[in-house]
């Protein structure tokens, strides 16, 4: 009797078997529901037994597998085990991370086949659509050739209701997709230096790692692009990663210019749970050319895979916090090994570690060094010392000069400040007390057009006292400055001008962000005033003044990442100035103008500051010259915490390569009504340091851990 090995959604670092009269080999990487104490789950079938591992006579029958889907490839199979291993995570919660949350449930699911849509007589149907209805016009335009759903749909407004309206009452055919080789749309031409990155990308023979090193504004997309359309010509299919969903529309009505009838998927948190599953079957059969999406795209199946790219490869955001704590960059970086494809990594500030791996041969390093753009300039740095400077709202006399002189001149500035909200604390000058959230070692955040006080960590809210709680004196202040409160400040200086605040709590409706930056390009916007979520990515030929407030915040911290973390947030907000012909010019208030991180982005010499930042991270012993993971422990009492982990620490594996720490407070001690603490690992030998962890684990999971909730992070990029 054949029995099924079972990967199932459960904390426990093993799997199951069940026997089943039907299986057979072909049935590996498929879903199967089986049950489990009173449940029934959905799991993963990753091996077929001749003879359990258990007694027989206790291992259940299994319902049924379920052929609604393709099965998962081995190779893609080996990806979950080697997350499992080094992230030292169930094998059963990787692979039901890597799926979308769709194919948990027990019901079979069905895909319809990729279709492509065109009008049957184009010039007649052009002709019958009225002149004024703009959209339909174009619609009709886009279905001379055959289409996609994305495409249709990236129309905007009611076209793909249109389409099938054409489609039912016959004036539009659907064809079903055959994969294949696609030819991509004439691209702009490429300079010489994004001609040999892309000849060198091509021209890789199996595995190899590209970084692409190019400055804000260099083109490095056009580069992404033609080396896909080298992939797709040979009838491959390309893995395309970004770092937010921010970022995704953009490059998919790039993608959609660039590749027109090419089926292109995008995969993100934001993509409903059924369209989401739609594209991932689409993928997996071969279907979709091009697989867009955030960090879970990473673990889609891609029969034909040929190329993978890693956009802003250095963003933190690639790292996933909780659960199966892996990076998508580093991934990737796994999986294109394993398939024999090259992959590219993209930034304008490479991550420390991606740049050590270039310097020492094992990534090849790309340059682009010019704005892609012909007669585009990069910025004009300009710091502005604010010590004993009289400031209007934390703003520079000559920072406000140069907003104006871009008023008159009928061009856009972003005013960047990296903290949301109207002031950062509540504060009473009389008794010294300061607005403190309950739930977090944290301060309130002052929302005053919402007359509350808000936590950025907890999400928790309060009222805004009218009095002081500590001493009942009615002349409380905001102190400091939020996006809220500069808003108000230029409203104020600059009555006429058209100003646009973007960050989180303004763009939280749907659609309300992408709608925001419409604005922008249409020219509805004189002044933006925006957090790091305006810093990359986005491309606006009529800004030419980013000014920076605030930035000293994050010179001066216990993180030793911080300098590489506000190095590519300001070179990345820097690069929004100036990216057509029009000269751009940064200005960046400071307390320290003669810092050597400002310094660096004003000789625009990023391999100058690695180099320093590399020297220093060796001579301290931190990444990427030795290896961490971190042990984390929260609990209602920090004493708590702290035990746990002492007691973690001795049941430690001895090893002279491995270094285990003292257990620590967090650095926010305090979140969300929990105590948290830490406990530091280190090694120089990654290998040592992933088998001291392997032994480790076992004992950590047999340890009781009561009321205790425990985590480990590898490779974490908070301490």
């Amino acid at each position: 009797m054949p029995y099924l090995r079972v990967a199932l959604d459960v904390p426990l670092p093993r799997l199951f078997d069940y026997w089943l009269d039907s299986a057979t080999p072909a049935d590996i990487g498929r879903r199967v529901v089986v049950p489990f104490g009173s449940r029934r789950l959905v799991g993963v079938v990753l091996a077929i037994l001749a003879e359990p591992e258990y007694e027989a006579s206790a291992i259940k029958p299994a319902e049924a597998v379920l052929d609604d889907m393709p099965a998962l490839p081995a190779p893609v199979l080996g990806l979950f085990q080697f997350c499992a291993d080094y992230y030292q995570h169930p094998l059963g919660q990787v692979v039901h991370t890597a799926l979308p949350t769709r194919f948990r449930d027990p019901n079979p699911y069905r895909v319809a086949e990729a279709l492509r849509y065109h009008a049957l007589d184009s010039v007649a149907l052009q002709a019958q659509v009225p002149k004024r209805a703009a959209l339909q016009q174009r619609l009709a335009q886009l279905l001379a050739t055959p289409r996609s759903e994305a495409e249709l749909r990236a129309a905007g407004g009611t076209a793909w209701k249109t389409v099938q309206a054409w489609l039912q009452d016959g004036r539009v055919r659907a064809e079903q997709l055959q994969p294949g080789a696609s030819v991509a749309a004439p691209g702009p031409a490429l300079n010489i230096e994004q001609a040999e990155a892309v000849q060198a990308i091509s021209a890789a023979q199996g595995f190899a790692a590209f970084l692409l090193h190019g400055i804000t504004g260099s083109g490095k997309t056009e580069v992404y692009l033609n080396a896909i359309a080298a992939v797709l010509a040979r009838g491959e299919q390309a893995l395309v990663l970004v770092p937010e969903i921010n970022l995704t529309p953009q490059l998919e009505a790039r993608f959609l210019r660039r590749f027109p009838g090419v089926d292109i998927v995008s995969l993100n948190s934001a993509v409903a749970d059924g369209e989401r599953a739609a594209g991932w079957v689409r993928a997996a059969r071969g279907e979709a050319s091009i697989v867009l999406g955030t960090r879970l795209a990473v673990f889609t199946p891609v029969p034909r895979l040929g190329l993978v790219v890693v956009d802003e490869e250095h963003d933190a955001s690639f790292k996933q916090q909780d659960g199966l704590r892996y990076s998508a960059r580093d991934v990737a970086v796994y999986r294109a090994r394993q398939a024999g494809v090259p992959i590219v990594l993209g930034s304008a500030t490479p991550a420390l570690e991606s740049w050590q791996n270039a310097e020492a041969g094992r990534y090849r390093h790309l340059r682009l060094s010019q704005r892609a753009v012909v007669g585009a300039q990069p910025p004009q740095w300009r710091l502005l010392s604010t010590k004993r400077q009289p400031l209007q709202d934390g703003l520079h006399a000559r920072t406000l000069a140069a907003l104006g002189e871009r008023l008159a001149r009928g061009e856009q500035a972003l005013v960047f400040l990296n903290r949301r909200g109207y002031a950062p604390v509540m504060h009473c000058g009389e008794c010294g007390w300061m607005a403190a959230c309950t739930r977090c070692s944290a301060r309130l955040t002052v929302h005053l057009r919402e007359r509350t006080l808000r936590c950025h960590h907890c999400g928790d809210e309060a009222p805004l006292p009218r009095v002081c709680p500590g001493c009942g004196n009615q002349d409380m202040k905001p102190l400091g400055q939020g996006t809220q409160r500069l808003e108000d400040t230029l409203a104020e200086r600059f009555p006429g001008a058209r100003i646009l605040r973007i960050d989180r709590d303004s763009t939280r409706r749907k659609g309300s962000f992408e709608a925001a930056l419409q604005a922008v390009h249409a020219g509805e916007v004189d002044i933006l005033i925006g957090t790091q979520m305006l810093a990359k990515g986005h491309d606006f030929p009529n800004l030419t003044l980013v000014a920076v407030v605030g930035a000293d915040s994050g010179l001066y911290s216990a993180d030793f990442r911080a300098s590489e973390r506000l190095y590519a947030q300001l070179a990345q907000v820097a690069g929004r100035a100036g990216r057509a012909d029009k000269p751009g010019e940064v200005i960046l208030q400071t307390d320290f103008p003669e810092h050597p991180l400002y310094q660096a982005l004003l000789d625009d010499d990023y391999a100058a500051f690695a180099a320093t930042e590399l020297a220093e991270r060796k001579l301290a012993g931190f990444p990427p010259f030795l290896h961490q993971a971190v042990l984390r422990a929260e609990a209602d009492r920090l004493d708590d915490a702290l035990a746990w982990l002492r007691q973690a620490a001795l049941l430690a594996p001895l090893s002279e390569a491995v270094t285990v720490w003292d257990p620590v407070a967090a650095g926010m001690m305090r979140l969300a009504n929990r105590e948290r603490a830490q406990l530091l690992v280190q090694s120089t030998a990654r290998s040592r340091l992933l088998a001291f962890l392997a032994e480790w684990m076992v004992a950590l999971r047999a340890q009781k851990a009561g009321k205790v909730r425990w985590s480990l992070d590898v490779d974490p990029l908070e301490l």
